[in-house]
């Protein structure tokens, strides 16, 4: 309807001009009027005028419309004021578009938003992988898993172990593998699925990295105890009576010893209980020997959950230090404790995270010499996680020992239970951490606490 009117409207300044023209046309002819012919050719250039603004006012109306479309710029209006009826209707109907046009791209901004925020909160890691190797972390677990760690490109993957970028971009859509990945000294393993994307022309391989160490961990630690339960069961069962009837058997002998300890005629016999004397004594200490040694296990099965707290490192490192360094100086081995920050502190359970520490500083006193220092260190990773090291310059782990040192019951000294490192991995895995170790420079160890 408005452009009906606009047709009308022209159509009609249209007339009154060739009209005005005619009677310009005519008064020329005629002559004698030159007043007149002057003011109807003046009347005829007004209205030449008044259409040329007219259509002129009536396409930058329209070519800002098509503008604000273009560019969405959806705050733009159109009253057309004083054009007309028609155009003020055609005005409206274009203030109606571009309100649409805003009310669906805040829809569309609404949706993308929810969308991101869902992304965001996934806590599976994901990642896009294009053709020329720029890479993009997509979600808070991606940004998480680096760390602060730069990674733009594939190559800057490399940092988390050698074979990860090549690994990576071998992978077929669909195609689920396991890879490693090292970040802070820590070895982890990430389950990796890739799926294809195709955005245009444009091909990317969307990859997840879930990090499945911890339940790799637990579920291995979980095996650990079913045997350790069953074994200790077993023993239990096994040794009980056979150390019962030792102690019993000592106290006969012992008795009968007794009776006949002025008896010179069985001089023979008294050796004879004597020899039977120590052969059970030695049987009875085997047997409470073996029941001590089981019990110890039992721990590895009862481990309860950490009652959580926030610890201050440096007052930790303290308190622990006090207790495990006592008889360091007569050994000529020193502690050096360091935070950094100095604030730096995990929410953990106190005695839990004590007795790791003592079993580390202990197990690292041993294997240092005289004039050595023994190292405790806190620290933030490069993901911003609290790290604890215990680092020493003693004989180091050899490679054959290496995949051994956390399975219950290994152990390479004489006096040892194979308990200390079984427990504290397990405890580690209780608070969702992990336990590592790795050669240093130069000789020794470093163990690392990761929370």
């Amino acid at each position: 309807m408005g452009f009906s009117r606009f047709g009308l409207l022209i159509a009609l300044r249209l007339v009154l001009l060739f009209a005005t023209l005619g009677l310009a046309g005519y008064l020329l002819v005629e002559q004698g009027f030159p007043v007149a012919t002057a003011l109807t050719l003046s009347v005829a250039v007004l209205l030449a005028v008044d259409i040329f603004r007219f259509v002129r006012r009536t396409n930058l109306e329209v070519a800002r419309f098509l503008d604000a479309v273009r560019y969405a710029d959806f705050g733009q209006r159109f009253e057309f004021p004083g054009v007309g009826a028609g155009f003020s209707e055609l005005g409206t109907a274009f203030t109606q578009i571009l309100n649409r046009f805003r009310a669906d791209r805040q829809n569309r901004e609404a949706e993308l938003r929810h969308l991101k925020a869902i992304l965001e909160h996934v806590p599976v890691p994901l990642i896009t992988l294009r053709p020329d190797g720029e890479v993009h972390l997509w979600n808070n677990a991606a940004r998480r898993l680096f760390g602060s760690n730069r990674v733009r490109h594939i190559d800057d993957l490399a940092q988390f172990g050698e074979l990860l970028p090549a690994r990576l971009q071998a992978l077929h859509p669909g195609e689920r593998a396991l890879i490693s990945f090292q970040l802070d000294a820590v070895e982890q393993t990430l389950a990796v699925v890739s799926s294809e994307i195709t955005l245009g022309s444009r091909k990317e391989n969307l990859i997840s990295l879930l990090n499945i160490q911890n339940e790799l961990d637990g579920m291995q630690i979980d095996a650990w105890q079913d045997l350790v339960r069953v074994l200790t069961h077993e023993i239990m069962n096994s040794i009980t009576p056979v150390s019962s009837l030792a102690h019993t058997a000592a106290d006969l002998v012992a008795d009968v010893s007794a009776r006949i300890v002025n008896d010179d005629e069985n001089a023979e016999l008294k050796t004879e209980l004597g020899d039977v004397k120590d052969a059970v004594n030695t049987l009875a200490r085997r047997s409470d020997g073996l029941m001590e040694f089981v019990t110890s296990y039992r721990q590895l099965t009862r481990l309860p959950d950490p009652d959580r707290s926030p610890i201050v490192l440096a007052e930790l490192f303290a308190e622990v230090g006090r207790l495990a360094s006592t008889d360091w100086p007569e050994l000529g081995l020193e502690l050096a404790a360091s935070v950094q920050p100095e604030s730096l502190s995990v929410s953990a359970d106190r005695q839990m995270i004590a007795q790791v520490l003592i079993n580390l500083l202990q197990n690292a006193a041993q294997a240092s010499t005289s004039g050595q220092t023994v190292e405790l260190r806190g620290r933030l990773g490069a993901r911003g996680f609290p790290l604890i090291e215990v680092l020493d310059r003693g004989h180091g782990i050899s490679d054959d020992v290496a995949a051994k040192v956390f399975v219950p019951f290994y152990t390479t000294r004489k006096q040892g239970s194979g308990v200390g490192l079984a427990f504290s991995r397990q405890v580690m895995i209780a608070h969702g951490g992990t336990i590592t170790f790795a050669k240093r420079d130069g000789g020794g160890t470093c163990f690392t606490l990761s929370f």
